[in-house]
């Protein structure tokens, strides 16, 4: 063969591993954030994304199959969906999680209603900042999924689909990029999309339904209507409950002593919550205030699961609960008949968004 033949040769297969290489960097590439594959209700304040982990197809789609995919325990046997479940609002039904072997975790599952929306620290304790550092914490855990970081990055990269979707969803040229920020941003994706805004509460709210006798007398106590102008309600106990629990998404994010437990003193508390990550003895037996949206069905309650219903609820707040120097103002005795303690209860019903749990793009 000539030298210039050679040449020519040698011409077609550069340009062709040129375009190869660029399909290759393309194909690698995730698709454009496409936030409006969330659509968020107009009485919802937008939810906040961050810069480094937009929302895209690639990035949904992979978050969701981890989600529910046992490989990111460490004997393959736990997924996030264990304690998580769809119908139940994304909790458990236990008073404290079951994690891998057995073994029982130390509180109660927290639900995943509308936690896109949840700026500010997560965890009964908010030991993370944000979602994507959530996702990380129970596949470390030993009580959890008992996983290992290092095994379960080089379990994925072995994974014949994994490795090619997370190409897909970040970007990443070389499968060494993997890590566990990866998984954690897909995961946040995937519970950004959660979000619950069909109750029967919303369709009053819009002027669609009416509450029943019952349900508008627990929704004036839950609010405090007896402080309105409304003669309707005069006389009538206030719930205090809307100080805490703030609509939209019925949680105002903070941190507080709820009376659960007597305690003479700040060191008293078996769990003292909060103050694990803050360090303060004034955060000892402090705990986030949960989301009231679908509260119907994520019994137990608390954050040891110590109320296995509804009325028990409602029973210990209208007790005015235990002592404690950092007790909350708004926990004293309410005053609450039994036909007003099951009219709060009938409220709270109306939080139960059936669309929701049973929405196929939140299933396996």
């Amino acid at each position: 063969m000539s030298s210039s033949s050679v040449f020519v040769v040698r011409r077609i297969l550069y340009n062709s591993w040129c375009f190869a290489l660029v399909l290759c960097v393309a194909s690698c590439q995730p698709s454009p954030p496409v936030t409006q594959l969330i659509p968020e209700p107009e009485k919802f304040a937008k939810i906040i994304y961050p810069p480094d982990n937009p929302t895209t197809r690639e990035g949904l789609a992979l978050g969701k199959r981890l989600f529910y995919d046992p490989i990111l325990s460490a004997d393959s046997t736990i997924s996030c969906s264990t304690c998580h479940l769809p119908e139940l609002a994304f909790t458990d039904g236990r008073k404290v999680s079951k994690g891998i072997g057995g073994r029982t975790g130390k509180r109660n599952s927290p639900g995943l209603v509308n936690i896109g929306y949840l700026h500010k620290t997560l965890f009964w304790d908010g030991r993370a900042d944000d979602l994507e550092s959530q996702a990380l914490h129970p596949v470390a855990d030993p009580n959890e999924m008992g996983g290992d970081w290092p095994l379960l990055i080089s379990k994925l990269r072995r994974h014949p689909d994994y490795m090619p979707a997370f190409r897909r969803a970040f970007g990443l040229s070389d499968d060494r990029e993997l890590s566990p920020d990866h998984v954690g941003k897909a995961l946040a994706q995937f519970q950004r999309s959660l979000i619950s805004s069909d109750s029967k509460y919303d369709k009053v709210e819009r002027g669609e339904a009416v509450y029943t006798e019952t349900e508008r007398l627990g929704h004036a106590i839950f609010f405090d209507l007896a402080d309105e102008p409304d003669p309707e309600f005069h006389g009538l106990p206030t719930g205090e409950c809307a100080h805490c629990h703030i609509p939209p998404h019925f949680t105002n994010q903070k941190f507080f002593n709820n009376g659960l437990d007597e305690a003479d003193s700040l060191e008293d508390f078996k769990d003292i919550g909060r103050a694990l990550v803050t360090g303060s003895v004034y955060d000892n037996g402090t705990f986030r205030t949960p989301g009231l949206r679908n509260v119907a069905l994520t019994a137990p309650y608390m954050h040891d699961g110590r109320f296995e219903n509804l009325y028990d609820v409602v029973a210990h707040y209208n007790s005015g609960g235990h002592y404690a120097e950092n007790r909350n103002a708004n926990i004293f005795e309410l005053g609450l008949s039994n036909d007003q303690a099951e009219a709060l209860v009938a409220f709270l019903h109306t939080l139960t968004d059936s669309s929701f749990v049973n929405n196929p793009d939140y299933r396996q």
